[in-house]
């Protein structure tokens, strides 16, 4: 294939940024999934020659990948154990005593906690506990739930193993000569990452964070218990021949239709065209009073007088491991399945309610589901459920939780001493974990985001083309004479506020994958050291908070805070443009140029 297509070597420059330049337009748009554009990408790029099949092959063998699929099994078994459970109690206790004290010790925890674990897992655990701790100080989940993502990205700057966006920078480091990075070798400038994060948050976020109400809050008179209740239509009633929605026993306050069911069919999608026939099933739910008087009725009959099940709403996240993610919510039959009615849909701005039945289900949405509490939970449970609105309840193996914490605690104190390579640390991790059981293997592999890893192969991929192509050494050549004169203040700063301002518009990996060969590159034309540079992109990759796009937590909050895309502008945009300059003069002082 090679041989059919014979590019010079500009040509192949060129057609790699032009490549490069139309996946990030492709990630933009979001008309296709990110890996999938990756996956294109570099597929063109292979039939193009410009990435020898070789090169290709060797992405395989980057020990990223595989140390980031280990550690979310670590994460996993710490799940599983109840270890992350245990904190979310300690904080509820805490609310109760200083709800105040209780945000500040868990955004704490939290930047602390990412650290050494993913911190996806820790925001979908923490999201709840942050949401009853905005109950308990009486203000909007919207003032809290922005800094618990922004403490969950700053903590994995601390350490090379906080973010899978660190270990992909190291693999691509050491894939083009460089020298590994230790485990806690970006700790300095993380401390400034925090400390500077949580300056601006303490200040700043009473003033600029937005007072808004997701789903959840916004039903009316949630104190008054509800009930589901299915009623037949008997022969001498006279509602048969008439309009649903003309009903005036279905308008009355405390009633509200929900369905109406005729054989094994469901009508809801289109209620107001629905004529009632004899037979028709009629879905409602009522307060305790009105469902009494619906027995006294003889337009309706209970199918079972005893039957009605109290209800509830929650509000339920889709996370990255959820079972609904890019399924049509219709196809997944929740009334058939579950008895469960999806009542609205969260996306960025907005709240839907029509026709959601065709909507297909993304990570960070938001779904106000309703039903009786154990329907929810079984369907929380089959589908990996987070309901935002209280910590979910599920069975831990406890009594394995001091092994689980000892495994991630091991791997990180003995990476930190040179012991051993990260990678073979977190596969023994991985051993011990499954041999006692903290998970079970089906579930533990379950933790693994099979996207996130095609989306890096791939974009290893990517990299190594820029690398052969030329790509790299031609944008190097070109930004190195205007550079040569600048202080090293400003050349960090440079190669920061690219990888940064790109971070917000696209998936920080892929950032990662693109620049740090640019970095690396731009060093060697300029004759430094490429440490401080590949720093600032591993820091600006990660550091993204300007966008609920930018970074997978910003996303998983987006809903459960009632958030708008511009809440995040106002808030981030400060604090990235501020945080900039700080970093680019702390590196040259830890890494000279």
């Amino acid at each position: 294939m090679n041989d059919l297509i014979a590019l010079s070597q500009t040509q192949a420059a060129w057609l790699t940024l032009a490549v490069v330049l139309g996946m990030f337009v492709l990630f933009l748009r979001e008309t296709y999934p990110t890996e999938v554009v990756a996956m294109f990408g570099v597929s063109i790029l292979l039939v193009a020659g410009v990435l020898p099949y070789q090169a290709a092959v060797a992405a395989f063998s980057n020990p990223a990948p595989w140390t980031i699929a280990a550690m979310f099994i670590i994460v996993g078994a710490l799940v599983r154990t109840g270890a992350l459970d245990a904190m979310t109690r300690l904080a509820e206790r805490q609310a109760k005593v200083s709800p105040a004290r209780a945000i500040g010790g868990g955004l704490l925890f939290v930047a602390l906690a990412s650290a050494i674990m993913n911190n996806t897992p820790l925001v979908v655990v923490m999201i709840p506990v942050f949401i009853q701790l905005s109950r308990s100080l009486g203000v909007a989940a919207s003032k809290l739930l922005i800094p618990l993502s922004y403490a969950a990205i700053v903590g994995g700057t601390l350490t090379l193993i906080g973010t899978s966006t660190n270990l992909l920078v190291d693999g691509v480091a050491r894939a083009s000569g460089m020298e590994p990075f230790g485990i806690l070798e970006i700790m300095p400038v993380g401390l400034v990452v925090v400390g500077w994060t949580f300056t601006y948050m303490y200040f700043m976020g009473p003033r600029l964070l937005p007072d808004r109400h997701s789903m959840a809050s916004m039903l009316s008179d949630r104190s008054k218990k509800k009930f589901f209740s299915e009623a037949v239509i008997p022969p001498d009633s006279n509602l048969i021949g008439r309009e649903v929605t003309g009903v005036q026993l279905f308008k009355r306050d405390g009633v509200r239709l929900i369905d109406v069911v005729r054989g094994d069919l469901s009508l809801r999608r289109d209620l107001a065209n629905v004529t009632l026939q004899l037979g028709d099933r009629v879905i409602l739910r009522t307060e305790m009073t009105e469902l009494l008087s619906l027995q006294a009725n003889k337009e309706l009959r209970r199918v079972d007088q005893v039957s009605a099940v109290e209800t509830t709403t929650v509000e339920v996240l889709i996370t990255p491991n959820c079972k609904m993610a890019d399924r049509r919510l219709g196809a997944l039959r929740l009334r058939r399945r579950y008895a469960v009615y999806p009542l609205a849909v969260h996306r960025r701005d907005a709240n839907i309610s029509q026709q959601i039945d065709d909507m297909v289900v993304r990570v960070g949405d938001t779904l106000l589901l309703e039903g009786a509490p154990a329907d929810i939970a079984r369907l929380a449970e089959d589908m990996n459920l987070g309901d935002v609105s209280a910590p979910s309840q599920r069975a831990y193996r406890r009594g394995h939780a001091p092994i689980a914490v000892a495994v991630l605690l091991a791997i990180v104190g003995l990476a930190a001493l040179n012991i051993a390579p990260i990678l073979m640390l977190a596969m023994i991790g991985v051993t011990i974990v499954l041999v006692t059981g903290c998970i079970d293997a089906d579930e533990a592999f379950s933790f693994i985001e099979g996207r996130l890893l095609a989306l890096i192969f791939a974009m290893l991929g990517i990299g190594s083309a820029l690398s052969s192509s030329g790509a790299v050494a031609m944008i190097a050549g070109a930004a190195a004479p205007y550079m040569m004169a600048l202080p090293p203040f400003l050349v960090v700063l440079a190669v920061y506020a690219l990888a940064s301002t790109l971070t917000e518009m696209v998936s920080n990996n892929a950032v990662a994958v693109v620049m740090t060969p640019i970095a690396i590159g731009l060093a060697t034309a300029l004759g430094v050291d490429p440490r401080p540079l590949v720093v600032a992109v591993m820091i600006a990759a990660s550091a993204s908070f300007a966008t609920p796009i930018g970074y997978q937590t910003n996303t998983l909050v987006f809903g459960p805070g009632g958030y708008r895309f511009t809440d995040f502008l106002r808030f981030g945009i400060p604090l990235n443009v501020t945080l900039a300059p700080v970093v680019s003069f702390v590196i040259p002082l830890i890494w000279p140029l």
